[in-house]
């Protein structure tokens, strides 16, 4: 009696409450979190299994050492672990020990869990003088951690110590000097800055990856549709603050997580007002910058709208002509795109075709993936368009993924022939044969407030 009473209760409470009764039901547009974290690991396994060990025996490194605490993780940590572990525990040294291809990379996490089996956990314990088991902490752990190491007896030792790439240099120097005192001076005689293989690690894509990422493409491009249109949009009302705040919202009701706030900004015909936010008005020309964040990976994309005039059913032929120059800007960069490139290879290489074309541009394009500002090489910054010294050496490699992100500025007709910067990003995958493909495609037409 007492469950009935209970469930007739919560019938008229949703019958009586349009909030109950009309709530929506959660949104799961990639699965729910338990069907994401499957397939997150299913990419973590052959990431280990497939990616690592080839990079090892590229870089001729035959164990690679990670050693962090808990809070202060190596940039590597995400790509290493299981969806379940959001941090390492007290200490974590992970041990990647290549014993050769018929035998594969041995891997160990001492201090830390097996991240579902991927891993052998090694924990060393030891009987305090009452008897209780207690885990081992400290100079303790790290001679056990050296101990093991010459085991192995390893020729080559790789951590990650780097001038030149943050993903490379996530050795502490607290963590750094404690594994030399515990290795000793022939141990330490081996060990090298292998900057490469944790930035490619981090750089290389795995097959299984490219659907979900292909779906997350197409959800950003739905919220920016949806953003610059009248569902969102009331010129003279709304302010470019606004639809921020609008995109960060339906972000969050779709489960999604973003690494940076969306930017909205506007060009208008004779230029527009200093303060921001900034009045929508009708024949403003929109542009935004979003990307979110899903099952790891990270999307980054910038699109251009257009308000309609009172009367007008299009953009002015001008604003189309501006933005067709940047469509073939993004032309021009990914032909010039191909494996075995350096960054600053590609960037001088699609610099000189835009101005060939008579584009009047730049190029600033980034690896995208496990961060939106991706490992790998950069392809121009915004400040250095003569190349990045470093950043842009590394080369384009195969099976990885670009966010193609530059600007063009055209002048516009209608607009008494005011320049307008037509600023596009959209991400794209150097294929396993090392051609250059859009994942999901590119905008070749305004989205428009009507």
């Amino acid at each position: 009696m007492k469950r009935t009473i209970c469930q007739f209760a919560l019938a008229i409470m949703m019958a009586t409450s349009p909030a109950l009764a009309q709530a929506p039901r959660p949104q799961h547009p990639l699965g729910t979190l338990r069907e994401q974290a499957k397939l997150q690991q299913e990419w973590l396994k052959d990431r280990l299994e497939s990616v690592l060990p080839h990079l090892m025996r590229e870089y001729g490194v035959d164990m690679w050492v990670l050693a962090m605490r808990e809070y202060n993780e190596d940039p590597v940590f995400r790509g290493l672990v299981a969806p379940e572990s959001f941090a390492a525990r007290r200490r974590t040294i992970y041990m990647f020990y290549d014993r050769g291809p018929e035998q594969g990379v041995e891997r160990i996490a001492l201090g830390g869990s097996s991240q579902g089996g991927l891993y052998e956990a090694v924990r060393g314990t030891k009987t305090t003088p009452d008897g209780r088991q207690q885990e081992l902490w400290g100079r303790e752990q790290w001679d056990l951690f050296a101990d093991m190491v010459r085991e192995r007896d390893p020729n080559v030792i790789a951590v990650n110590i780097s001038e030149t790439h943050a993903f490379a240099d996530g050795l502490t120097a607290g963590e750094w000097a404690q594994m030399q005192d515990a290795l000793g001076p022939d141990l330490v005689s081996r060990v090298v800055h292998a900057e490469g293989l944790a930035v490619d690690y981090l750089y290389v894509r795995v097959p299984g990856m490219l659907p979900t990422y292909r779906r997350m493409q197409e959800i950003v491009w739905e919220i920016i549709a949806t953003a610059f249109s009248s569902d969102v949009i009331a010129p003279g009302e709304t302010t470019t603050e606004d639809v921020v705040w609008w995109m960060r919202q339906r972000i969050n009701d779709l489960g999604f997580g973003t690494w940076f706030q969306p930017s909205v900004d506007l060009q208008r015909r004779g230029g527009g007002p200093d303060e921001q936010p900034q009045v929508i008005q009708r024949g403003d020309v929109l542009h935004c910058d979003i990307g979110i964040t899903a099952l790891g990976l990270n999307t980054d994309t910038q699109h251009m709208g257009y308000v309609l005039r009172l009367g007008e059913t299009d953009a002015p032929q001008g604003l189309k002509d501006a933005l067709a120059v940047g469509n073939r800007l993004q032309d021009i960069v990914m032909q010039e795109m191909r494996a075995g490139r350096s960054g600053n290879e590609v960037l001088h290489s699609a610099l000189a075709g835009m101005r060939d074309a008579g584009i009047d541009g730049s190029v600033y394009s980034h690896p995208v993936g496990d961060h939106g500002h991706g490992s790998g090489p950069l392809i121009g910054l915004w400040d250095r368009q003569e190349g990045v010294p470093g950043r842009g050496d590394v080369l384009v490699r195969p099976n990885t993924w670009f966010s193609i992100e530059l600007q063009a500025t055209a002048p516009v007709a209608e607009w008494d022939d005011q320049n307008v910067r037509m600023a596009l990003e959209e991400d794209a995958e150097v294929t396993a044969e090392g051609t250059m493909r859009w994942i999901k495609g590119r905008q070749t037409e305004f989205h428009l407030v009507r």
